[in-house]
């Protein structure tokens, strides 16, 4: 069954080939034989993906494409990059920081509805990339303030680390393994489950925890726990690269390639305020 890490990605839904829905038959029957994909990039002995869709496929919807993604991916982060500029712009200092605590825990609750949700809602994803916008635009500009040019540099070493990460899965023919999927998958999740405790005793006792201020001395362990947080929203690229990339060799629906996006920028969103922490530590 196919999966990612990703926790949007890894929804039961028509990127499985389980999953019934849409008025179409489950995938490894509507094609005249049962079996699921082999995890890791292997093809069992009976293989859904290795023929075209039926057509009742077809004429419920169109398939999922790389196109529909890479659009759907671009609006997504147009949008979330309009809200930033708009909260860096019109947000008054005094509201910085309830801004950016209030977007983090509405965004969060916005994760989890899509992720529970069977069928990808196109409006929550937009309005994800809209909340999440803000979040951005606060911490974004908080940085900024303390160190000129941080956000620039952080952007540029977000896409240059995407960038590397997808030649580098193409080029090099990166192989996802289910060994591979589950350790990211549950790295990812203690490490997300870490960094919530960290973030409630913040807001509980006014210090950094595990992280180091905006200013004043670094720690190696606020160094590590953004070097470690790099590394796994890196892997975590990898595997919705091989996600998406099987999603579309499947044909699942075209209505997919929001879930896809989500995920995707969900990703991005990560690896950029770690981005910019790790270069704050840096500079100082």
């Amino acid at each position: 069954m196919l999966r990612s890490s990703n926790p949007i990605l890894s929804k039961k839904d028509a990127f499985t080939p389980a999953a019934p829905q849409y008025g179409q038959q489950p995938y490894g029957q509507g094609y005249g034989q049962q079996g699921y994909p082999v995890q890791g990039g292997g093809r069992g002995p009976q293989d859904p993906w290795s023929n075209a869709p039926t057509p009742n496929q077809q004429a419920g919807q169109g398939r999922m494409t790389l196109d529909d993604v890479i659009t759907k991916t671009a609006v997504t982060i147009g949008i979330l990059v309009l809200t930033a500029a708009l909260a860096w712009n019109f947000v008054p200092q005094s509201l910085y920081f309830p801004a950016m605590v209030l977007s983090a825990l509405v965004g969060f609750v916005v994760v989890l509805l899509v992720s529970f949700r069977r069928v990808v809602s196109p409006p929550l994803v937009i309005a994800y990339a809209a909340i999440e916008g803000i979040f951005i635009g606060m911490i974004s500009k908080v940085f900024e303030s303390v160190y000129t040019g941080i956000v620039a540099q952080a952007v540029v070493a977000t896409f240059v680390a995407a960038g590397v990460t997808l030649a580098a899965y193409k080029f090099f023919n990166i192989r996802v393994t289910a060994k591979f999927t589950k350790i990211v998958f549950i790295s990812t999740a203690a490490f997300a489950g870490l960094m919530l405790i960290n973030f409630i005793f913040s807001l509980v006792t006014g210090s950094g925890g595990l992280r180091s201020g905006i200013t004043g001395p670094v720690s190696g362990l606020s160094v590590l726990v953004s070097a470690v947080a790099i590394v796994l929203a890196v892997l975590n690229l990898v595997l919705d690269f091989d996600y998406v990339e099987r999603g579309v060799e499947m044909g699942a629906p075209a209505k997919e390639s929001w879930r896809a996006a989500f995920g995707l920028t969900v990703t991005m969103v990560w690896l950029y305020i770690e981005m910019l922490r790790l270069i704050s530590y840096i500079r100082r």
